[in-house]
């Protein structure tokens, strides 16, 4: 049995649902999203609740391997936190932010298009996913949006152009990250130690 699985999400007020299949449509003050599940699972709502479990054969083990059977249980959880995600994208947005350090490093928004200089020849520019705001405020980049992988991918996506280097953290992070730093060669002189 999944821990995280088991529990039923609470519907908040103002927010609708529609669950067809396998298919699970939430609608909230923030927006619209939608999303299809695997087969294996099986979705209900009751009341101000949804319940995510696993299809009865598979609880009951009946003529299903086991690998198949195990695959099912780690989905279980997962299924269930993704829809809790969608309930809370449409009632309030999620966001990361991303610090920028290094001498004349900078971001703009240009757009539609997040534009990076991090020490390369010419600036980086990157297209902004439909459904998502970027803000830039010195040297934070603020991103926002109802779907919580779709912000975290674009938040990655950023941050691999120039991540943090160790020696002196130069480059981007997520706000709160620790870059473990490195000590430098140290320089010998010409009389010895």
């Amino acid at each position: 049995m999944s821990r995280v699985g088991k529990k039923p999400i609470l519907i908040p007020q103002g927010v609708e649902i529609k669950i067809q299949g396998n298919k699970v449509t939430v609608k909230g003050p923030k927006g619209e999203i939608s999303k299809d599940f695997r087969p294996e699972i099986s979705i209900e709502m009751k009341e101000d609740k949804i319940f995510v479990l696993p299809q009865k054969e598979i609880l009951e083990k009946k003529k299903i391997p086991g690998r198949k059977a195990k695959q099912v249980k780690s989905l279980w959880g997962m299924t269930r936190m993704m829809i809790e995600n969608m309930v809370k994208g449409v009632v309030s947005d999620f966001e990361k932010k991303l610090e920028i350090e290094g001498v004349g490093f900078k971001a703009e928004v240009v757009g539609q298009e997040v534009s990076l200089s991090v020490g390369f020849s010419e600036p980086v520019k990157i297209k902004i996913p439909e459904g998502l705001n970027v803000s830039v405020q010195k040297n934070v980049i603020a991103i926002s949006g109802i779907k919580k992988d779709l912000v975290g991918q674009f938040a990655s996506i950023l941050r691999k152009v120039k991540p943090a280097e160790p020696y002196k953290g130069k480059g981007l992070r997520y706000q709160g990250e620790i870059i473990r730093r490195k000590v430098g060669k140290k320089v010998v002189t010409a009389g010895g130690k």
